[in-house]
This record gives C-alpha cells, sequence and structure tokens, in this order.
C-alpha cells in the first residue's frame, strides 16, 4: 500500500512546504465538480479583482457582497436566515426542509419520536440553532442568570497518532483528553453528570487612544469549574469559542484552493510582517489530507464535514462522517456510552445521510445580505483607511469562485468576504496556546467579515472574536497583536475623525 503522502494533490504539497508528488492524487476539492476557467475569464478574473487606487465611489458591484448570490438587506432579526437569492426555485424546498432539520429539538432515547430521538447523553446543546441563534454569532455568557449555549471550551492534550499528517510539514499532532474527548459538553441528560461548568473572569484594560480618547477591553481567563468527571488531563490545553455567524459558506467553499495559497506567504518573502499559512486537515468525508476552510482555526476543510463534526460534538447526533451513537462520550464514560441511543434497525446513523446533505444545503446557502452605505463619504473614508492601514493584508477583500456544474448559487460568483482564509499569529493576547493541525496556540483564521455591521440586529450584541471578548468592533481592532501589531498602532494613532470612519467602514459590510 503506498504511504499516505502519495495521495496529496499538488495544492495540499504546495500549501505544507513540500515538493509535489509526481503522481499526486485526487484534487484538493474533490466535493466540487468544477468547470475550469477559460483564459479569457481568468483574464476578466484579475481585472476585476484588482485592488483600488480611487476611494471616492465604491468599486463596481462593491455592494452585492455575495454576488448574484446577495440577498436584500431586512430591518429584522432575520437578515442571516435568507436563502441564496439566485437558488433555483426547484431548491428552494431542500432549503426550508434543511432549516427544520437546523431548527429541529432533539430529544433523549428512547422515545417515541424516533426521528428526533439521540441527543447526548452529553451537549451543548439540543439543536443547531440554538447555538448559531437565527444564524448568527454566539456570545459568552452574560451574568449568572446566563448559560453558556453558544460557547465551550475545546480540549486536548500534546502528542497522539499523527501517522496520516506524517508527511505535512509543521502539522502538531495532538490527542483528546482521556476522559473529556475535545470539546467539554455542559449539558447532560438525566443519570449523567454534566461535564463542567465555564467560568469566565474578566480584567478590564485602559488603551490610550490619539486625542485624549482611550478605550476599554477586558481580558478573560477560563476555567473549567464543578468537573463532573474528575481532574483534567494535567498537559490539558483549552480553547475558549463561540458560534461563528453562519452566512455565505457555501461561498467560502467554492473560493479556489490556488488562490488562498496564492496569498499565503509562511517565510514573509515580500517583507511586510505578514506570514499566512494554510491549515491543512484531514478529511473524513474524503479520505485524505485537504485545505482547511472552516471554524476559528480553519480546523474543517467542508461544509459538511464542519456540519457533521458539529452533530457529534455539540449535540451528541450521530452522522455518516462521525458514526458513534454517543457522540463525544470516551471509553472512561462507560455509563455514557452504555446508555440508549437513536441508532438501531430502523436508522443506522440518528441522522442519516440525506439529512446530512439537506443541513450541509442549507448551510451552504444561507444568503450574504448586501451593502449598506457604500456610497457614504465618511464610509469611503473608512474605506481607504482600511486599504491604507493594511488591513487588506489579512481580510483580502474579494475573490471569484469557481464555476461550478451542479452549484448555481456558488458558481462564477464576484465576492467581497474580507477575509484570506489563511492562518495567521495574533499574538500572546489572543493566543489560546491550543495547537489545531498546523495551526498553533497563537494563530487564527482572518474571520470574514462580511455581514458584520449587522451582528446588533441579528444576534442582539456587539462580541467579536474567537471568544466574544470584544465588546465592539473599535475592541476587536484593538486587541490585534502578532503580524498585526503595527496594524493595531496605526489605528490607535491615527486622527480620532478617521478611526472612526474606519469603523463606520466596517459597519458597512
Amino acid at each position: 500500500m503506498p504511504p499516505p503522502w502519495t495521495r496529496l494533490s499538488s495544492l495540499v504539497f504546495l500549501a505544507a512546504g513540500l515538493a509535489p508528488a509526481a503522481n499526486a492524487g485526487p484534487p484538493d476539492e474533490p466535493h466540487l465538480n468544477i468547470i475550469p476557467r477559460t483564459a479569457v475569464e481568468q483574464a476578466r478574473v484579475d481585472k476585476v479583482l484588482a485592488l483600488p487606487a480611487d476611494f471616492s465611489e465604491p468599486q463596481q458591484f462593491e455592494e452585492l457582497s455575495a454576488g448574484a448570490a446577495t440577498v436584500r438587506v431586512r430591518a429584522n432579526a432575520d437578515a442571516f436566515s435568507q436563502p441564496s437569492a439566485n437558488m433555483p426555485f426547484a431548491d428552494e424546498l431542500d432549503f426550508k426542509v434543511g432549516n427544520g432539520l437546523f431548527r429541529k429539538l432533539w430529544v433523549s432515547s428512547p422515545s417515541s419520536t424516533l426521528a428526533s430521538d439521540g441527543l447526548g447523553p452529553l451537549y451543548n446543546a439540543r439543536s443547531c440553532q440554538r447555538c448559531h441563534l437565527k444564524d448568527g454569532r454566539g456570545h459568552p455568557p452574560e451574568g449568572q442568570d446566563d448559560n453558556a449555549i453558544s460557547m465551550f471550551l475545546r480540549v486536548s492534550i500534546p502528542g497522539g497518532e499523527a501517522d496520516r499528517m506524517a508527511e505535512i510539514e509543521g502539522y502538531i499532532a495532538t490527542a483528546p483528553d482521556p476522559v473529556y474527548g475535545s470539546q467539554l459538553q455542559d449539558f447532560s441528560l438525566p443519570g449523567h453528570a454534566a461535564e463542567y461548568r465555564l467560568q469566565i473572569d474578566y480584567q478590564e484594560i485602559d488603551v490610550p487612544l490619539s486625542e485624549g480618547e482611550v478605550a476599554h477591553l477586558r481580558r478573560p481567563a477560563y476555567r473549567a469549574a464543578d468537573l463532573g468527571y474528575g481532574p483534567l488531563h494535567p498537559d490539558a490545553m483549552l480553547s475558549p469559542r463561540i458560534a461563528p455567524q453562519m452566512i455565505g459558506l457555501g461561498l467560502l467553499e467554492a473560493i479556489p484552493a490556488v488562490d488562498i495559497l496564492a496569498g499565503a506567504d509562511p517565510d514573509d518573502a515580500d517583507g511586510d510582517g505578514i506570514s499566512g499559512r494554510a491549515n491543512i486537515v484531514w478529511s473524513v468525508e474524503h479520505d485524505q489530507p485537504m485545505l482547511g476552510r472552516f471554524g476559528l482555526k480553519a480546523g474543517a476543510p467542508t461544509v459538511r464535514h464542519q456540519s457533521a463534526a458539529a452533530f457529534a460534538g455539540d449535540l451528541g447526533i450521530s452522522t455518516p462522517l462521525f458514526p458513534a451513537a454517543w457522540g463525544e462520550c470516551t471509553a472512561a464514560q462507560s455509563d455514557c456510552r452504555a446508555a440508549p441511543h437513536g441508532d438501531g434497525d430502523e436508522r443506522i446513523h440518528e441522522i442519516g445521510a440525506e439529512g446530512l446533505d439537506l443541513v450541509t444545503f442549507y448551510s451552504r446557502n444561507l444568503g450574504v445580505p448586501a451593502r449598506r452605505d457604500a456610497d457614504d463619504p465618511q464610509v469611503l473614508r473608512g474605506k481607504k483607511m482600511f486599504y491604507d492601514t493594511g488591513c487588506t493584508s489579512c481580510h483580502r477583500p474579494a475573490y471569484v469562485t469557481h464555476r461550478l456544474a451542479d452549484q448555481p448559487e456558488q458558481s462564477f460568483q464576484l465576492i467581497w468576504p474580507y477575509t484570506d482564509m489563511l492562518l495567521h499569529d495574533m499574538g500572546d493576547g489572543l493566543a489560546d496556546n491550543r495547537p489545531e493541525a498546523r495551526a498553533t496556540g497563537r494563530e487564527w483564521r482572518t474571520p470574514p467579515l462580511w455581514g458584520i455591521g449587522l451582528t446588533q440586529q441579528v444576534s442582539g450584541h456587539s462580541y467579536f472574536l474567537h471568544d466574544g471578548r470584544a465588546r465592539s468592533l473599535l475592541e476587536a481592532v484593538l486587541w490585534h497583536g502578532g503580524e498585526a501589531a503595527s496594524h493595531r498602532d496605526s489605528v490607535i494613532d491615527m486622527p480620532a475623525a478617521d478611526r472612526t470612519a474606519l469603523i463606520r467602514f466596517l459597519e458597512s459590510l
């Protein structure tokens, strides 16, 4: 049997810093039915993606954040819950059924509702919608009366098996905690102890800004309190995560991998201080290493993989990709594994391939709202500040997606997500000190910025970053360190009016 690395595509080799194998096998995007671009199309793409030199008016098509898939802006909390505007009418039923499964409240087994049982026994939420409320962003608990239903702690320990990823340069092997697994669940069914209670303590920090202004940040400290199954492993590494917004995932999945990798500069060859790196992760769906795109450290390669992993970790629901009926329960949690589950003679998995495909279709097609006020003079001034400060080094404004044979909603669209989809060192302040595949404990994937100005409207709060510590967009900017430290300092030092314009630009996205 050939070694695993002979199955890697040339794109994965390029991302990992290895020489491509002569017999490099499956493409790095096996989940997409790609129609190659013609030379004429590529010339059009290169022209439309050129960075602007004039900031006196919006760029052509800039208000259409997701191309033809862009949806109109609603004035209520449903702004992130619309289907792609270019979705064929025949597919709208699949979107609605997928939405129903996304919103479904799962119950424990055994139950008379055979299509909805299988929850837990350990879990973080009873439905996908409970974490991604209105398909938006989660938040840390607010006060003692609020739970952490849209936030949890990932956990791992150093080491573990990395045989199948051994040829990937920079891969950091980790393993789940032997008792608690890879994710801590704070809810449980009757008769089972929850794994923990999330405790957060904040320290206030003042940051002086130009012209006498002062910003106030809060530094969090996390603790897994009230552990239900004994102590964590002494080398356990914890990482807080809030649920990210769901819009535009199918379009991010359709960005050509070669275009993402073209922005990688792991050795900072151009000397600009930015050294974005690609994460390479194992795809259980395609049995090969692939470019990581989804999750806060780009730990999942496809929307389907990410959806199935969430069913397993968040709800304890089995799927064809993660078939364990007990979800995240480890061998040390024998009562959890022995409890009744929702699989059996009538159902091989608690949600089967058809259901998982419908949830994936729904998740791929949550529409991105159109830009607001793109021609406002203050917004245009803020856009110039964004570009001049160098924010586009990581928050790459635009792409053109693959031409796809069977996904018209995502096919050949000019999109404006403001992300390079790469990993960046964000400094000690944001470090979780927990690696994930090739991502170090200081690295995070650049988050897309589209829709960020609608967070308050959709989610009812304005908390940002991977753990929601930032209470405003300005606070989020001021937490940037590492590769982005000089850009943060430029924001601190710029005239107050320019800083206000910069935030106004972000709010328009």
